[in-house]
């Protein structure tokens, strides 16, 4: 399936990209508060805990390829697994955030609820798949 010349993979694809660059300006954008930098520096985070963040990280950027390489059973099921599970991490973050925090935490929650929604737009039985391929050509 097509959406405006452009297949569901790709575009799921995109939206993990575009999250991506909401989480990393969303931190980089934490750097300008006054005291940001020297809250971060007297935080003692044990290896277990940077190794847990560092793997939640990469279920974003993992995602990307994921998204382009999976078959379509596949795909629907672990794109719809890592958005809920990413999407947790955000909505934990609200309680805690300002208004710029919570702005970027609803952009990467509707991008969530997107990427669920298209991932259950893939053709997924035989019948679909040849009708799919079949438009393609």
């Amino acid at each position: 399936m097509k959406i405006n010349s452009i297949t569901i993979p790709t575009l799921l694809s995109t939206l993990w990209v575009f999250i991506l660059f909401n989480m990393i300006f969303r931190d980089l954008h934490q750097f300008l508060a006054i005291g940001y930098i020297e809250e971060m520096m007297a935080l003692t985070i044990s290896d277990t805990n940077m190794l847990l963040y560092g793997v939640i990280l990469e279920i974003p950027i993992l995602m990307v390829l994921l998204s382009r390489v999976l078959p379509n059973i596949a795909n629907k099921w672990v794109n719809s697994i890592a958005a809920i599970i990413i999407m947790l991490g955000v909505i934990s973050t609200l309680p805690n955030g300002d208004l710029d925090d919570t702005f970027f935490a609803l952009i990467e929650i509707i991008s969530f609820i997107t990427i669920i929604r298209l991932a259950w737009k893939l053709p997924t039985d035989d019948l679909q798949i040849h009708n799919h391929l079949k438009k393609k050509l």
